[in-house]
């Protein structure tokens, strides 16, 4: 009765008769479908605002597009749950394992590559964008595994300057591909096993090492996706390298 006398409040669901003496509300059979619509719509917390919007627009179209919004921040919002939650479980493990980290010196090379300045929360949606028209332009050309370079103002201010690459012989120019030279660097690397879920866990502990046996240097921080879901649909199979600039001290 009290979410009935919420939801005519909101004028989303107007009652067919209201008893002018008791106050009561009377509702017709062929209100139910619609009730039943914005049971299902708050026990996926749509807002009362938006479910009035879907309700009251009379093109299918754009009820669904509405309904595809926040069904996309729901999903959102799982995927931050679920990484907060593995960071929290290896995190807490009573006796973490120490990370193998190689110093490695890396020559300059020219890749095709796509590039821009993007936020840290539009990351993962604009690799896959950038990364789709990689492949597409290289091709079975591809010499190795694909790529990253990030700078540290994309962590620490949340927006700055991404990269992501493919070797090949030959770099193309098309659209947004084009080539690229990674400059030579010393790194410190070392490899995140698994799904990208908890992967800043690695960057502490990369960066815990680096404090403690070299010396950190400005630059953008590299990953190497060795193997990743372009080659198995197996999470746990996934080998990511991460190359943290230094220079070397010891």
């Amino acid at each position: 009765m009290r979410t009935l006398r919420r939801y005519h409040e909101a004028a989303l669901l107007d009652p067919a008769v209201v008893d002018e003496t008791t106050g009561y509300r009377y509702y017709s059979v062929d209100q139910i479908p619609t009730a039943q619509v914005i049971h299902r719509l708050r026990e996926l917390d749509v807002p009362l605002g938006d479910v009035q919007r879907i309700l009251r627009t009379p093109d299918p179209g754009v009820r669904a597009a509405l309904v595809a919004d926040h069904l996309q921040r729901l999903e959102d919002e799982l995927d931050r749950t679920r990484a907060a939650v593995v960071s929290l479980r290896r995190l807490l493990r009573p006796d973490p394992a120490p990370i193998d980290v190689e110093l490695r010196a890396e020559p300059a090379r020219t890749v095709a590559a796509v590039e821009a300045v993007v936020g840290h929360r539009d990351v993962k949606t604009w690799y896959a964008g950038a990364m789709a028209e990689l492949e597409a332009a290289v091709g079975t050309a591809v010499t190795g595994p694909p790529g990253g370079s990030y700078d540290n103002a994309l962590f620490e201010q949340e927006r700055g300057h991404a990269l992501v690459y493919l070797p090949t012989d030959a770099p193309p120019r098309t659209g947004r591909v084009h080539p690229a030279t990674l400059p030579a660097a010393e790194l410190a690397v070392t490899t995140h096993v698994g799904e990208h879920d908890g992967i800043e866990v690695t960057y502490g502990e990369l960066g815990t090492w680096v404090v403690e046996n070299a010396m950190s240097v400005a630059g953008p921080v590299r990953e190497v996706y060795v193997v990743g879901p372009r080659d198995t649909s197996d999470p746990a199979a996934w080998r990511t390298e991460i190359g943290w600039p230094v220079f070397r001290v010891t």
